[in-house]
């Protein structure tokens, strides 16, 4: 008899001591998905501000939530582009004016988070203008720089 209860409390502090490991896991796992879940959102909402500034013509804070670096990457139709002033002006020569700009509109597809501080996004674009709607697609290589997100690279189609 004393062979059975020596089990049953090894298998009773045993038990606790598990359910008290998965609830640790449990909180753990939902701090992680809590925290992807901002990320995901701090991601959003810097496309969102890249939009409405596209949208008020307005390139150059359009350009703001590209990686200030000689090292972004810029892959469109033409080829590669290789940093932040030469994608600026990329821009500038593609979108002389606000007809050329038309209005753009994103559609997110799919957001995967690769690491705590990379995420990558594929997207839908479209431009209004006035005789015509040119869409495509892109993906875009999110950092975490300084605690901001950027855009690391970027390839348009």
């Amino acid at each position: 008899m004393l062979i059975f209860s020596t089990k049953m409390n090894f298998m009773k502090k045993t038990c606790h001591a598990l359910l008290l490991l998965l609830t640790f896991c449990f909180a753990g796992l939902q701090t992680a998905l809590s925290q992807t879940g901002k990320e995901i959102d701090q991601v959003r909402k810097a496309l969102q501000i890249q939009q409405d500034a596209w949208n008020r013509g307005d390139i150059n804070a359009f350009m703001e939530t590209y990686w200030k670096s000689e090292n972004l990457q810029f892959l469109g139709s033409n080829g590669p582009t290789y940093g932040w002033e030469n994608t600026l002006e990329r821009y500038k020569k593609r979108y002389p004016d606000r007809a050329a700009m038309g209005q753009l509109e994103f559609e997110i597809m799919n957001i995967d988070v690769r690491s705590k501080k990379v995420i990558s996004l594929i997207g839908k674009y479209t431009l209004k203008r006035e005789n015509d709607e040119p869409s495509g697609y892109f993906l875009l290589l999110w950092k975490k720089i300084k605690g901001k997100w950027l855009i690391v690279a970027d390839h348009t189609s």
